[in-house]
């Protein structure tokens, strides 16, 4: 199980996607969940993509997700903390970060207005939220050495929706699977 996190410049404007794939056949089952939960908390923050909303309603939406999850057989999901979604557009890495659970800290984080865009990307392990960075500068690895997954979709806020920048439908199918209206396709 790997997570492939790959970015892309076209005129000037940056937009950033992972998935989490198996390598290979016979997974266990709570690897396949747990990718499976990765990738629908970040829909489930997606769907909170709107005009007006904030930040922490992404947040929120995110981690409630993986919360309402049953538990795995280890007892639990590990919302990783030392990485999260970003601003996104002229650069790869923009503010505002955007966290993958709710910091009651922080505030309720910008309004998202029409314009604005950001990559939401849930990462969540079978153990820790803990991790660290190898030598190479790029590899994450979890403090106790369990599973992890990744995914990850850029995404604009317009006045009729979300626009999945980085989905081939803009994200159409699987946001109207949630009850979401998303933005009409801008190439028609």
């Amino acid at each position: 199980m790997i997570s492939i996190d790959c970015g892309a410049i076209v005129d000037g404007w940056h937009g950033d996607a992972a998935i989490t794939v198996f390598v290979g056949e016979g997974h266990p089952e709570e690897l396949l969940k747990l990718s499976q939960v990765t990738e629908e908390s970040m829909w489930a923050g997606i769907a909170q993509v709107k005009k007006n909303n904030r930040l922490s309603d992404l947040s929120r939406a995110i981690e409630s997700y993986i919360r309402r999850q049953p538990l795995p057989p280890k007892g639990k999901y590990g919302i990783i903390e030392d990485f999260g979604g970003h601003g996104i557009g002229s650069q790869m890495h923009m503010d505002p970060h955007l966290l993958n659970y709710v910091d009651r800290r922080r505030g309720r984080g910008v309004k998202l207005v029409p314009g604005f865009c950001i990559a939401i990307e849930p990462m969540v392990s079978l153990g820790t939220p803990r991790t660290h960075t190898l030598e190479d500068e790029w590899t994450v690895k979890t403090n106790d050495g369990s599973w992890a997954s990744h995914w990850e979709h850029s995404i604009a806020v317009t006045e009729e929706g979300p626009l999945v920048l980085t989905a081939f439908d803009g994200g159409r199918a699987k946001l109207a699977e949630l009850g979401v209206v998303a933005a009409p396709d801008p190439l028609g």
